[in-house]
């Protein structure tokens, strides 16, 4: 039978359930166990598409379309389970569900309420989980314990435990052990009240990872497992990682979490842990040989989590070529005051990620411009393809003014514009270009180089393209169009000839790269960054022969 792990949060928000849902996951995979992932989220939006990236972070975007939380990223770059529009619901789509049921007249004049019409929605989409090849299923629940809209959800699981058998179900709860400066000592209590509140609702959880800033003595240890009714060894401790996110999965593992997992379900047929190429790749990241600065200019740099599939994408080319890659974050709707070559410097590289409406786009075509001309590697992603078109429909071929529709509707030359499909769409939830498209590349271009394949597959999310009128005279004065739908309609990559590293794409290669597997168009723009840097090494240290001479 189909086992499942519920992990939820006390305390505070930002514990990390993402993360250590995702290790627990890559742990259980590497056991041999076939697992999937689900994250339950509380909010009352549909999805999280409509949501500014300072609000809630990155729109991670599935193969099917779906548009999910961010948390989906970590099970897919941590994880091998597949991921489709059953793997994230929100409270707002609970209730849509409920609603057109009631609507119907599915629930025959009933009235309707939270229990038990509600929490058995939310456990029948826990149930689309279950299948005959999982063996287990890991439900993260958004929220911490106590909030009022995260209430119909845990009692969902209480109920659910109950519906399968407790010897099914595993309650994994992250709760917060404060260091208290001023008194110079841990403090338990918060842990304590979380899980009252948790047992309170009629949830004993089974593990209790404690997130904390410094070692928490064993004696502490004890004294949680006392109130809190757990065994000491269920008690694990996870201390901040100031070095990488990667280092949680080896932090549990060390900690034996894989292996009370297993003993508490019963898993008889997980194998032996082996993570010696994980901790490899550790050893690569903390002693690497080489380092670049790739600047990157977007909108919503002040949030981290906003462009937070592109930041790890950048490591995990690093990774692969040993290099730390710094991250030189330049706000777009600034650079023009402290322009493009004061800003750019320093760089080895320039990323352009996407975005959405007008604010800080000159900022980005004239970073593009200076890469452009001085041969600074670059790389646009969705946006930052629609930027590159504009500053080299402007600066290379002459059309003053050319601009996207989306930022001035009568520009006299529209090289961006809306997709036709996307005319009469006035509602923005979900209408967007969503999910993976295939993409025809040409042959002898970088990109087809660095893919080393005809035909890929890619993630959009996006409503303007490159305009086709436009096509034939960008490209008699240079611009490349690389890739391609399969019919030729819609522009999916463009490059330079004569550039050391001139590439964009219209799609999101970031929710495709994985530590050990970097994308490869990451990958190479990590390669052109890194001969700049050692060009430009060689330059100063002939410069600096040639003075001592």
């Amino acid at each position: 039978m189909t086992k499942h792990i519920f992990v939820t949060g006390g305390v505070v928000s930002s514990l990390g359930k993402g993360l250590t849902s995702a290790s627990i996951g890559m742990l259980l995979e590497r056991r041999g166990l076939r697992i999937r992932m689900q994250k339950l989220d509380p909010y009352l939006n549909v999805d999280p598409g409509t949501m500014s990236p300072y609000q809630h972070g990155e729109v991670y975007v599935l193969d099917d379309g779906t548009e999910t939380d961010l948390d989906l990223g970590h099970y897919e770059r941590f994880t091998h389970a597949v991921l489709n529009k059953d793997c994230n619901y929100t409270t707002g789509k609970i209730y849509l569900s409920v609603i057109e049921k009631e609507r119907r007249g599915d629930y025959r004049g009933k009235t309707v309420q939270v229990i038990p019409h509600v929490t058995d929605e939310i456990k029948n989409c826990i149930r689309k989980m279950v299948a005959p090849d999982v063996d287990v299923v890991i439900t993260e629940i958004g929220g911490t314990v106590g909030d009022i809209e995260g209430m119909p959800y845990f009692e969902a699981i209480r109920q659910f435990a109950l519906d399968v058998g407790k010897q099914n179900c595993l309650f994994v709860h992250l709760t917060l052990v404060p260091y208290l400066k001023a008194a110079g000592e841990l403090k338990t209590k918060p842990t304590q009240r979380s899980v009252r509140d948790l047992r309170e609702i009629g949830i004993q959880p089974d593990i209790l990872i404690c997130r904390s800033e410094r070692e928490i003595p064993d004696e502490e240890c004890k004294k949680i497992a006392l109130f809190c009714n757990v065994e000491r060894s269920a008690v694990i401790e996870e201390r901040d990682k100031e070095f990488s996110i990667y280092e949680v999965p080896l932090s549990l593992a060390d900690n034996r979490l894989d292996q009370l997992i297993v003993d508490k379900l019963g898993l008889t047929q997980a194998r032996p842990l082996d993570m010696s190429d994980w901790r490899a790749m550790l050893d690569r990241m903390r002693n690497p040989a080489h380092e670049v600065t790739i600047a990157f200019v977007g909108k919503y740099i002040k949030h981290r989590d906003a462009y937070k599939s592109v930041y790890e994408s950048l490591d995990h080319a690093g990774i692969f070529h040993n290099t730390r890659v710094r991250v030189l974050r330049l706000e777009s709707d600034k650079l023009i005051a402290e322009g493009a070559e004061q800003a750019l410097a320093g760089a080895d590289g320039l990323l352009v990620p996407g975005g959405f409406d007008k604010r800080g786009i000159d900022g980005k075509i004239e970073a593009i411009r200076y890469a452009r001309e001085t041969g600074l590697p670059f790389f646009g992603i969705c946006l930052g393809l629609q930027c590159a078109t504009i500053e080299f429909a402007r600066n290379v071929v002459g059309l003053e003014g050319a601009n996207s529709t989306e930022f001035d509707k009568d520009t006299p030359h529209p090289v961006v514009c809306l997709l036709e499909e996307q005319q009469g769409v006035t509602k923005i939830g979900g209408t967007l270009r969503l999910g993976a498209y295939p993409c025809h590349l040409k042959a002898g271009t970088k990109t087809r180089a660095a893919y080393g394949a005809e035909v890929v597959s890619e993630r959009h999310r996006h409503r303007y393209e490159v305009n086709n009128a436009y096509r034939e005279r960008l490209a008699a004065h240079g611009l490349i169009f690389s890739g391609t739908s399969p019919d030729g309609s819609l522009v999916e990559a463009i490059e330079l000839a004569d550039h050391p590293w001139f590439v964009a794409v219209q799609s999101h290669p970031e929710f495709l790269s994985k530590p050990m597997r970097p994308h490869p168009l990451f990958r190479e723009f990590i390669r052109a960054s890194l001969d700049r840097h050692r060009a430009k090494k060689s330059e100063r240290r002939s410069a600096g022969a040639a003075i001592g001479s």
